[in-house]
Order: structure tokens, then sequence, then C-alpha cells
């Protein structure tokens, strides 16, 4: 009996003993100094780049700790002074002598005296069972000095025993996660879910976006109950999704060790923290742990006028195709992202005409309240004769990477007042559902300016009578995919009128595979086997194409297979070609094809056998373990030969995303008078009309009529210059992510990466009477250049990296038909030529003296044309 009770009052014991364990902290002792060696370190560097080889710089310092009051009534709360004095600041990698920019500097020469002297002006903590509960500072100090002291003070925050917490610090509001055992503690933050003040945007598109990795451990090894040593590592990992060894990371250390003990200041008396903070020194206030943002200022760098004029010369006209004018583009956005509105306005009002454009780009691509209100202020759109300038900055506005509700807000106002252009007025309208789009696919869709926009297209559709107002709001749907539209979709694709019912069908061609109802699927069968009236080819293989894309049924596949034998010859062709480039290409459809084609009666010789020149088929442009690219291009003749149709798709995606990069759609009809031949069934009264229409970076732009009418037509072949027209020129913004990351040392890193594209997309057709021959062109043209940059300015020293690519590209496609004898020769060609790759790596360190380290590294390829096509075939 003695024996249990014994082991009973061993138990209590052990069980209070860890119940006090737990609900108590790490102490200071009473009039003793603590003297710790302190460092904090960051660096810069390539994802696999070896540390000898980074860029950055390491902050050492000794550090005193001593108790000033302990709270009479509760040990475990504590007022503790901590102060930097010793402070140094050099390399962390041994450098030659030539290549260290600290050699030879005092740290007041570096720091300057003024923030040397606040750095070692000593803080107070409220230490209250191992949690910092008030941080004590001086008022008006630097901020960057205040969150180099945030980050030590930070490395106090401890628990000693096992368990997730939500824990503040410099890095802001964290959960966090302690393991302890015997004398250690280890803290693991999830940096991803510090609630802090931020001044960050992502590109739209996740493919052209940046993939973060951030991780932050901390290591805390105790003795009697007293912190001895602290090793805490933060990394950030940054990578261009669609091109992952375009990366950065930033490695940033604090160290702090406990070298000796010896008698220190008495502790002072009281009963309240605030009579003793005042006691101690009345200058003392409290201040957030969390980081406070730091404002930089570039120093010796050109105004927004001196920059422009050093780079104009690279955006002149004939210069675009090259990727200095791209990279000139990028330099550009950031500086007038820091401009006024009236210094942008000057440079506006005192351009000349040709290089204005790539100007209106650049500042429309800034996004800032100040550009755009310059911009508007300085484009009139009452004045029909400049609407260059006025489409060139709304297509701007449509490929915009982090669009918001003021610009969404300032096109519908342009739009309901006076507009000089018809196609400006078009323009718009399309740009507006690109707006809508992007800012619904961000949780926009509730935004009032987004729910007027909806509402303006919707009724403007449902109302429209003329037949351009028609195309000009299914454009705009086009763009902005509203699920509320795909009724007036339906109604318009199956009213059969000509390009009104082609736009339609080809708007819900874009929507997701979830919108595609058995509802549509039945209009579209209802048009491909024309179930109540004559339709065009061109609107039929559409109709075929939204089919097969939509996880088509069994009888549904069977039908379009068992109706090819019966089109018309073209049609036949171009079907066939589809199906089997389903089945070559793998396409979620190849499953249920291949289950049909077993049944003989539907897959037969004579059905397969089908002869013609049209075509549908599908490649890789590129392949790679980040992003791929695919091509598809469809070609639908005539039962005379002539080109109905060309579309050229290029696709870009990864696990996560896909980007429609571009569609280039040539359309041309009621031509086969040229050639005196017969028109196909359904198509005989059509006007002679060829246009052009294009998708850039998942937005649709205003089509480009080529003629319209036979006598337009006429008049332009006898007046053709055989130059191309053009459907977009100019500068994107495509890939712009800005972050500030604040690391747990207190110093905050700027990360940013910028991707830009000089484009040039045109295109024409051609007919010669004389040599009895007719051709298309499109010419694809364009310089990308990405360029990211990660920063750490601590004011007195900063150290970066920049890392970038970039390359030029063409890619032609040509059709030519020759009608001078039957049967009519038509030759196809499509080639990508050579480009070059180049890529480099620049890592700086940097005082504001001047002192400058600069490694600098370059790599040059030539990429091969992996795409090139050419055949020809009788009709």
């Amino acid at each position: 009996m003695i024996l249990l009770t014994v082991l009973f009052l061993c138990i209590i014991s052990t069980y209070s003993a860890s119940v006090k364990g737990h609900n108590t902290g790490p102490r200071i002792n009473n009039d003793k100094l603590y003297k710790f060696a302190y460092s904090t370190e960051v660096l810069i560097n390539r994802v696999k780049g070896s540390p000898e080889d980074s860029a950055g710089y390491r902050i050492s310092s000794g550090v005193d700790v001593n108790l000033v009051w302990r709270n009479p009534n509760n040990d475990d709360d504590q007022l503790i002074k901590i102060t930097i004095k010793d402070v140094k600041i050099e390399n962390v990698n041994e450098r030659p002598a030539a290549k260290n920019i600290f050699k030879g500097k005092h740290t007041e020469n570096i720091i300057g005296k003024e923030y040397l002297s606040a750095l070692q002006r000593p803080i107070v903590l409220q230490w209250s069972r191992g949690k910092v509960k008030n941080f004590y500072s001086y008022k008006n100090e630097p901020a960057v000095i205040q969150n180099l002291k945030r980050g030590l003070a930070s490395l106090f925050q401890i628990q000693l025993h096992s368990g997730a917490a939500k824990e503040v610090d410099v890095s802001g509001k964290c959960n966090v996660t302690y393991n302890a055992r015997k004398s250690q503690v280890t803290k693991i933050k999830a940096l991803g879910t510090c609630e802090i003040e931020k001044t960050a945007f992502t590109s739209h598109n996740e493919l052209l976006d940046v993939s973060t990795k951030a991780t932050s451990a901390t290591i805390y090894v105790l003795e009697d109950s007293f912190i001895t040593s602290v090793r805490a590592e933060e990394n950030h990992v940054l990578s261009l999704n669609f091109r992952q060894t375009t990366d950065a990371k930033i490695v940033s250390k604090q160290k702090l060790e406990l070298k000796s003990t010896e008698a220190g200041p008495r502790v002072i008396a009281g009963k309240q923290v605030a009579s003793v903070i005042k006691t101690l020194d009345s200058s003392y206030v409290a201040v957030p742990l969390v980081a406070e943002p730091v404002k930089t200022e570039c120093k010796n760098c050109p105004s927004i006028s001196e920059h422009w004029q050093a780079i104009r010369k690279q955006l002149e006209p004939e210069n675009l195709s090259k990727a200095e004018a791209t990279r000139s583009f990028l330099s550009f956005i950031q500086n007038l992202r820091k401009a006024t509105k009236e210094e942008i306005l000057q440079i506006l009002r005192s351009e000349r005409n040709a290089v204005l454009p790539q100007l209106v780009d650049a500042v429309t691509s800034a996004q800032t309240p100040a550009s755009l209100e310059a911009v508007l202020e300085f484009l009139d759109f009452k004045n029909g004769s400049s609407s260059v300038l006025q489409e060139r900055f709304l297509y701007a506005c449509g490929f915009a990477s982090h669009p918001n509700e003021l610009l969404l807000k300032s096109l519908i106002n342009r739009l309901q007042g006076q507009i000089g252009n018809s196609e400006i007025r078009e323009t718009v309208t399309i740009i507006i559902g690109a707006l809508i789009k992007k800012l619904c696919d961000r949780g926009g869709c509730k935004l009032p300016a987004v729910v007027r926009a909806q509402k303006l297209i919707l009724e403007g559709l449902g109302k429209a009578k003329k037949e351009e107002e028609v195309k000009m709001y299914l454009m705009a749907v086009k763009n902005a995919l509203l699920p509320e539209a795909i009724p007036l979709l339906l109604k318009y694709a199956e009213s059969g009128d000509g390009p009104i019912s082609n736009i339609a069908a080809t708007a819900l061609q874009r929507y997701d595979i979830s919108f595609i109802t058995s509802e549509v699927k039945e209009t579209m069968n209802r048009i491909y086997h024309q179930n109540d009236k004559i339709y065009e080819k061109t609107i039929r293989t559409t109709a075929a194409a939204i089919i097969f894309s939509s996880n088509p049924s069994y009888m549904e596949v069977k039908n379009l297979l068992l109706s090819i034998g019966e089109l018309p010859l073209e049609m036949n062709k171009y079907m066939l070609s589809l199906v089997q480039d389903i089945l070559h290409f793998e396409m979620p459809a190849s499953k249920m094809i291949r289950e049909v084609l077993k049944d003989m009666v539907v897959h037969n010789y004579d059905r397969f056998s089908k002869t013609g020149s049209s075509s549908a088929y599908s490649g890789y442009v590129t392949r790679g373990p980040d992003v791929s690219s695919t091509y598809s291009l469809d070609i639908l003749y005539s039962g005379s030969g002539i080109l109905r149709r060309s579309n050229l798709n290029i696709f870009l995606f990864n696990k996560k995303a896909q980007l429609h990069a571009s569609q280039v759609v040539i359309e041309a009809q009621g031509l086969e008078s040229i050639i005196a031949a017969s028109a196909d069934e359904g198509e005989e009264n059509l006007e002679s009309f060829a246009g052009m229409s294009a998708i850039l970076f998942d937005v649709q732009l205003r089509p480009v009529t080529f003629f319209q009418g036979y006598g337009d037509l006429m008049s332009k072949m006898f007046s053709a210059t055989g130059e191309p027209i053009n459907v977009v020129k100019g500068l994107i913004l495509l890939t712009d992510y800005s972050q500030v990351l604040q690391l747990q040392s207190g110093l905050q890193a700027s990360a940013g990466f910028q991707g830009g594209l000089s484009i040039d997309i045109s295109g024409g057709m051609e007919f010669s009477l004389w040599y009895r021959e007719s051709k298309t062109s499109v010419k694809n043209r364009g310089a990308l250049v990405v360029v990211g940059n990660i920063i750490v300015d601590s004011f007195f020293v900063k150290a970066g990296m920049e890392t970038s690519f970039e390359t030029e590209t063409t890619l032609d496609f040509i059709s030519t038909v020759q009608f001078s004898e039957y049967p009519f020769l038509v030759c196809m060609q499509m080639d990508k030529i050579e480009s070059p790759f180049r890529q480099y790596v620049t890592k700086y360190e940097s005082l504001p003296s001047g002192k400058r380290y600069t490694s600098r590294k370059g790599k040059v390829k030539l990429l091969a044309a992996v795409l090139e096509l050419w055949w020809c075939s009788q009709v």
C-alpha cells in the first residue's frame, strides 16, 4: 500500500512537472549580462548555382541581452533589453580584394553614421513564456533599421513544447509548428500562411506566371531553460512556369550564439510594464513586431524622359522584330510605373508618329492609375483619324496582365461616349469582353463594373438588328465566354445567316467542355446533318469539331463517320482528315472513334478513300518538361479548288494550364465566278468576300476585311501590291510578376519577372488572272524576352541577380492554288526558320558610393527549324 502511494505521488509529480513545463518559457537570470554573437546573411543565386557563386552579404555583430524587469506576480513575464554592437558588413564568400566591395571600408562609412547609431540603440521586449508580447523601440527610426531589429527580436519567439500555433513575428502572423525534444526545439514556419501587407501582382495566365516555394526552419538549443544558440534558415525559390530553368533562389540565414555571461545591471523594481519602460527611457514606444514596408529610392537613375530618349531608337518600327526592342519595352515599363501622369503626358505629346504606337503600348502596359489617366487624356476617341493609336491602346488593354475594375469602367465610359470611328467602337466592345473574362477568372464577376459590362453586352446582343452590330457583340461574347450567352449563341448559330452563324459557332467552340450541354450538342448535330436547312461548309465543319471535342456518344460519332462519302467533295476530304488527325494525335475522342470503326459498315474502303486537297492535322512545335506547344492547321477548299477557310492555331500547355497562343483564320467565299466555276450546294448566292480573324493569347481581335463585294474584289485585284495586310502589330506584356518578400532577418527582397513580346502578324490573299493563280499567306514575326530581377536592398548595400533569355522567331504559312488547267494544283508551305536563343545571368553587389562587383555569364545557341512542311496535290 505504501509502495502504491509512493508510485501515485511520483506520477502526480511527473504530470505536474510536465504541465509546468508546458506553461513556462525560457527565463533570463537577474543581474546577468548575456553576450551573444549574431550574424544574418543573404544569398541570391540560381536554384542549381553553387553557393560560392552567389551574390549577397553578411551583417554580423555582438548582441548584449539582460533582464530589465520581472513581474513580481509571474516569473515568466519579463522585460529584456537587447543591444546590437560592433557591427560589421562583409562578403559571405571569400573574394579577391579586387572583387570585394567591402575591402578597406569601415562600417560607419558603409552604413552611415545616422543609420549605425540607430541600429545600435537598444530595444526592449516584453517576453512572456517565450512569446514576444510587446516590442519597444524608438520613434521615427529608418524602416530598414527597425526591421533588422525586428528580425533579431523574432528569434526570441519560442515555445518549449511541441504543437502548432499562430505566431506574430517580423514575417507577419504565421502558422508555426514546434517540435521539442530534450534541450532542442525546432520551429517550422509556413511562410505561405503569413498575414502581412503585400504589394504584389501576378500574370493572368498561370502558364505565363511564376511559381514560388518558400521554407523556413529555426533550431533552438537551450541550457537551464535559456537559449544558448539559434540557427534559422529561410529559402525562397522562384521559377518561370513555361521555362523553369529561368529561376532564382534567395537564402536568408540567421545565427545567434551565446559566447559568455557576466555580471550585468540590476533589474528595475515595479509592478506595471508601462512605468518600468518609462523609467528605462521615456522615448521608448511600443511598435508592431511585424515588418513595415520599406520605400526604395533609385539614386542617380535617369528621369522618365531621359530613359525614353535612350531607348526610342530601338522602338522604331523597323526594329520591332529584334529582341532589343522588347528588352527596351520592358525596362521602360518599370520606369513608367514610378512616373506621374504629367511626366507621361509630356512624353506622349512631344513624340512623333513613327514611335507613338510603341509608346502607347508601353504606357498602357504599365497599368498604373497615372498611366491610364495620361493615355486616356492623350487619346481623342472623337477623332476618327487617330484610330491606329486608339487600337493599340485597346489591344494593350485586352492583353493586360492584371487588369482592374478601373480599366474596365474607363472602357465602358468610352463606349457610351462619342467615338469617331466605327471600327474603334467595335474594338472597344470586343476588348470589354476580354476584360470581363479576365476579371471573372480572378473572382471579380460580381464587381459593379463587370456586372454592368455583362449587361451591356448581353442586352446589346439581344437587341441588335444590324448585321454589323450583331457580329460586334458576338465577338465580345467570344472573348467574355459568359455562360448566360449560350442560348443566344445557339440561336444565332442555327439561324444560318453566313458570317453571323459562323461567329456564333466558333464562340461556342471556345467554351470549356463543361458548358457544352446536351442542348448544345443537339444543335450542333442539327447544323452538321442539315436536319432543318442547308448550311455552309465552314459552319458544318465547326459543328463537327465541337461534337468531337465534347465527349461524343457512340451514335454521334457513328453518324458523323457515316456522313463521309455523302458530303461535298472537299468536305468529305476535310472530315476524313479531321478523323485521322484525332486518331493520330490521340485526342479524347479517339477511343470512341476506334470503337465505332470496329463496325465494317462505317469502316470501309469506299468511305475512307475520298480524294481532295482539304486537310486537318496537328503536331508538336516543341515538347519539353516545362511546356509543350502544338499547332493545328485546317484547310478547307471549295469544290472548285478555291480556298474557303484556313485556320492555323498554336497552343501552349503544361500539366496545370493551357494558353491559346494564336489563331489566324483566313476565310473566302463567292470567288468561283473568277474562274467560271460552280459554287457548292448552299453557297450559290454568297457575296464575294475575303478576310482574316485572329486570336492572340486568348483574346479575340477585331477581324480584318481584305475585300467585300465583287466591285471591291476587282478593284483590289488590279491595285494590289502583293504586300500582306497587318492584323496585329505591337509590343505585348506577357509575364508580369512582382512580389516583395519579407525575410525573417528583417531584410526585404523584391522579386520581379517580366516577359515581353514584339509581334507582327499579317496575312493576305492575292489573285492573278494573268497567271491563273491565287495565293494565301500568313506571316508571324516575333521577339520574346523574359527578364527576372531579384534584389535585396538595405539602402547601405545592395545585392541582386538578373536572369534573362531572349529569342527571335519567324513562322510562315503559304497556300497556292494554280487553276490554269484542270485538275487544279494546290500547294502548301509552312516553315519555322532557325531562331537565335540567348540567355544571360548577371549577379552584382554595390554600395551607394558607386563601388560595385558584377559577374555576368551568357550562352548563345541556334534553335533548329523544328517545323517545316511542304506538299502539293491536284484537285
